[in-house]
This record gives C-alpha cells, sequence and structure tokens, in this order.
C-alpha cells in the first residue's frame, strides 16, 4: 500500500468517527525497503505500529545461497514473483547477512530478524513451519547489531520494482469521496 491511500484510509475513518488504524502489516525486510520513502515514515509519524510481513524474504535471508530444494521454494510462485526478478541485486545483501551470523555465531535468520528490530517500531510476522525456527526467532530478542553494522547491511539495498501496492485507490478510499 502506497503511503498516501494509507493517510486516505485514516482521513475516512477520522471523517466517520470510526476507529483509526493503529497497526499496518507491510511488506518489509532487508530484501524489500521501498516502505522506507512514505509508509513507514507516515506509519511512525502517526503511532501505528508495524508488522512487516515476510522479514525472511521468502527464505532467503536464512541461507548464504539463492537457490533452495525446498519443498515451499519450489511451490511458492508467489515468492518467486516478488524475489527472482532481483536476485542480482539482492544476492550482495544476503552475503553480509551471512558474514554477520559468522561473525555473531548466529543463524542468518536471526540477523535479519534482529535488523528488523534495530529499525525499530516493529513487530514482524515470523511465519514457520517448524518450532525451532520459531525458537530461533525468539532468541533474536538477545542479539543486537551495532549502528555500524545495521549500516554495514544497509549499504547495498538498491530501489527495487513496486510489489504488493495498490495499483488504484479502491472506491471511497479518497478524500473527495467522504461526504
Amino acid at each position: 500500500m502506497y503511503g498516501y491511500q494509507f493517510q486516505n484510509m485514516q482521513h475516512v475513518a477520522a471523517q466517520h468517527g470510526w476507529h483509526r488504524f493503529v497497526a499496518m502489516e507491510n511488506y518489509y525486510n532487508l530484501l524489500y525497503r521501498e516502505d522506507e520513502w512514505e509508509l513507514i515514515p507516515i506509519c511512525k509519524q502517526d503511532g501505528v505500529m508495524l508488522m512487516p510481513y515476510s522479514p525472511l524474504a521468502g527464505g532467503h535471508l536464512a541461507r548464504p545461497t539463492w537457490n533452495s530444494s525446498s519443498k515451499r521454494s519450489q511451490v511458492d510462485t508467489s515468492a518467486r514473483s516478488k524475489y527472482d526478478y532481483a536476485e542480482q541485486q539482492d544476492l550482495p545483501i544476503i552475503k553480509r547477512v551471512a558474514e554477520l551470523a559468522s561473525s555473531h555465531q548466529v543463524k542468518m535468520s536471526q540477523i535479519a530478524l534482529v535488523w528488523r528490530w534495530a529499525k525499530g517500531g516493529t513487530a514482524p510476522i515470523v511465519g514457520t513451519t517448524k518450532e525451532r525456527y520459531l525458537d530461533d526467532a525468539a532468541q533474536t530478542t538477545e542479539i543486537r547489531l551495532t549502528p555500524e553494522e545495521v549500516a554495514y547491511l544497509d549499504e547495498p539495498y538498491t530501489a527495487h520494482e513496486i510489489v504488493g501496492a495498490l495499483d488504484s485507490n479502491p472506491v471511497g478510499l479518497l478524500p473527495k469521496d467522504v461526504k
């Protein structure tokens, strides 16, 4: 969702005396950070909690190579459509996640989640297929990245094609539609 669309929905809620949104489930991780330009600042400004989904980028931030032989990676066409077009663009980030995981003696998935915590104001939605992955995620509350390490992970990112945002405003979501 684009930031202006979220603002429009907040405006419509206020105009009708409805509860404003207090949380936003957005698509955000080390490999896809387009929400940093408008949606995240709007949410922070309005005190809206962010709950990013796909914090491990469909598993790409959990392994040092792009390809996977997991069943999910073979059948999840949604993840492939979100990530495969940017493989060459994203591999330097994955390499850095692997480097920091090695230096901290933790899993790559944990570094990716700790990066999310370091960005502030979030409760990432972690989808797991095994209980041990949930344990790994819980352990991230004990891991810290320095500001330099966060910057090291941030640095190779380049803009990506917008994925998942609504392309148009559904009827009734523009302020002009409010009576």
